[in-house]
């Protein structure tokens, strides 16, 4: 074998070798598991358990990949209308007639939103309670939720209709600095010293987004419209959403709830998302 034929072949060894070198350093290693953005609608489970004298089960929707990461979720519980009690086991379907929960089981729900640059997938938890809540128990069902799944603690946020959104507007109230949004819908604080109710959500920056019919014959608009001027009267560093809709009748949450409806180009998970604690 001639020195020139040698050379060229040494040559091209090492050429081959500095070419494999440069393919390895440009290979990435599989996406972790933490940083998979959802793509699967979630999958809406009954849970059978006794939480509180008010609460025997409910509805929880996690994250398709949520078993294989190990970070933590955006929180948002869902709080059902009058009509929809129940005992939490034989009927827990009640829940999936209206709500957060309906959306959920038509696979309408999002499994991922993209918020300033972001994706967030929200674990959602919807409570079936046998009477009226008062806010005690819905906090008690808050604390198990954290204990039970990762919750980020600092994206915890409450919506409610009708029954649900009473309680999701005291819920702001008794805990302003736990919550990082409420939507109540078809229900405000209408009993107590609302005043305070009103100043606990206006000193404690809690954002919050009230919807309600102008011709709902079961919470006057006025109601609304009244609580959010005693929030704005303590001039809050983020001021209360109203949205008004032009309709008749107690249904506002069917349009609010939906992933389609948007004011300023966000629905209501979105606005939700921009907040937190």
């Amino acid at each position: 074998m001639t020195l020139t034929i040698k050379r060229s072949l040494a040559f091209a060894f090492v050429s081959v070798m500095l070419l494999t070198a440069c393919k390895k350093d440009k290979v990435k290693g599989p996406v972790p598991a933490d940083d998979y953005v959802e793509t699967t609608p979630a999958i809406q489970a009954g849970v059978a358990v006794k939480i509180n004298n008010a609460i025997g089960g409910f509805y929880a929707a996690l994250p398709s990949y949520y078993s294989q990461t190990t970070k933590s979720y955006p929180l948002l519980v869902s709080i059902h209308g009058a009509g929809q009690s129940g005992n939490g086991n034989t009927q827990l379907p009640f829940l999936l007639n209206d709500g957060v929960a309906k959306v959920i089981a038509e696979k309408r729900f999002p499994p991922n939103f993209v918020v300033n640059g972001k994706n967030y997938a929200f674990i959602v938890l919807s409570p079936q309670f046998s009477k009226y809540p008062g806010v005690t128990e819905v906090e008690s069902f808050i604390q198990y939720a954290k204990k039970k799944y990762r919750i980020d603690a600092s994206r915890i946020y409450l919506t409610g209709l009708s029954m649900g959104g009473y309680v999701s507007s005291d819920m702001g109230a008794a805990y302003p600095k736990e919550l990082a949004a409420i939507v109540p819908m078809a229900g405000v604080s209408e009993t107590g010293d609302l005043k305070a109710k009103a100043a606990a959500i206006a000193k404690n920056n809690l954002p919050a987004w009230y919807f309600n019919n102008n011709n709902d014959p079961s919470v006057p608009v006025s109601n609304v419209t009244h609580f959010v001027t005693l929030i704005n009267d303590n001039n809050p560093a983020i001021k209360p959403k109203t949205t008004i809709f032009d309709g008749v009748g107690h249904d506002c949450w069917t349009k609010a709830t939906d992933p389609d409806y948007k004011e300023n180009g966000m629905n209501i998970y979105e606005w939700m998302l921009q907040y937190k604690r």
